[in-house]
């Protein structure tokens, strides 16, 4: 499996659409870790799901409600949460912002 080069510039990402008002930039990777740049305009919703994957986030800017597993939060710039495997979560953005998603694995599907 592929891997990121060491040095990863914002500019050299491509920003990928990834659902309305969503956008991401793919950052740093390995098979063991990813970090990802998710862009969120107010309203977006980042849909329930859940992967095998466990999931570090990094509330960047803006402010969301998040759910995981069943308890919702609303988190701000500076917060942060965490995602065992295969709990459900999901958030909806309350104003512009932006999330740092970092997985262990990698999230394959990503860059596939």
């Amino acid at each position: 499996m592929a891997s990121s080069d060491v040095f990863i510039k914002s500019e050299d990402v491509e920003l990928e659409q990834v659902g309305e008002g969503l956008s991401r930039k793919i950052l740093g990777y390995n098979p063991d870790l990813m970090m990802v740049r998710v862009f969120f305009k107010s309203g977006a919703v980042g849909e329930a799901h859940s992967h095998p994957h466990r999931q570090v986030t990094y509330v960047e800017s803006g402010k969301f409600e998040v759910h995981i597993d069943g308890r919702k939060q609303v988190l701000e710039a500076g917060d942060s949460f965490f995602v065992p495997a295969e709990k459900v979560h999901g958030c909806t953005a309350l104003e512009d912002g932006v999330l740092i998603d970092v997985f262990t694995p990698i999230r394959s599907d990503f860059v596939e």
